[in-house]
């Protein structure tokens, strides 16, 4: 939608963008419960209005990098021209819990899979349960998510983009936390082992050494890269 539709459908229904945008999220909201549908929305719509959220929301965490992390969102300058998408800030997901939702983890900087400084031990090593310490806001994390976007990638390399990291995550989030691995070494060769049998079956996992999408270290078997 064009610059000029856009303020002319906001100027016939009196609402500013951000109130256009709370008002799409929240009938959508009430639409998908009507017919039985789990509701997922990503945080800036905690952010912006989460007290007018439904209870059954599942509120999708992304938090960008420490170094990126906005607290405090610029101020409006405009009535027209407040954009609700600029709200990401840390420590979202605690406050989602405290409010009593539902939430899924996928950090920007360790479970962006298009992020390639991302290592698979990254990956690995995150903690989806950071700052959220009371047992009954942790068992409101559902879950987390590796999220694959297209920015940096296409049908040539998307695969060993997404594997093996992907598993490292998905390890990550099935193995209870006493259990988990201190040293990479612990996982290499379970991780190895599984790259090779994607590669024999046609995936073009990429190899463990390395950071995302790496060329392998040397000739061979997927053994041995």
């Amino acid at each position: 939608m064009n610059k000029a539709v856009l303020s002319c459908r906001l100027k016939n229904t009196g609402r500013t963008e951000s109130e256009a945008y709370k008002y799409f999220v929240l009938r959508t909201q009430e639409i998908a419960l009507s017919h039985g549908y789990e509701i997922v929305n990503w945080e800036e719509t905690f952010n912006n209005f989460g007290s007018k959220l439904s209870p059954k929301t599942v509120v999708h965490n992304c938090p960008p990098p420490a170094h990126c992390a906005t607290t405090t969102p610029p101020q409006p300058t405009g009535p027209t021209t407040t954009s609700p998408f600029h709200r990401l800030g840390s420590g979202v997901a605690k406050k989602v819990t405290e409010a009593g939702l539902r939430c899924i983890v996928s950090n920007q900087d360790k479970w962006y899979l298009d992020h390639l400084d991302a290592t698979w031990w990254d990956f690995y090593m995150n903690e989806p349960l950071t700052n959220i310490t009371e047992p009954e806001h942790q068992k409101l994390v559902i879950g987390g998510e590796v999220c694959m976007w297209g920015e940096n990638i296409d049908g040539s390399d998307i695969e060993q983009t997404i594997w093996p990291r992907a598993a490292a995550a998905a390890e990550r989030l099935w193995t209870p936390s006493e259990k988990l691995a201190k040293e990479p070494v612990e996982l290499t060769k379970r991780l190895t082992h599984f790259r090779c049998l994607l590669n024999q079956r046609g995936v073009a996992a990429a190899p463990l050494e390395g950071l995302g999408r790496d060329a392998p270290v040397q000739p061979g078997s997927c053994y041995v890269q």
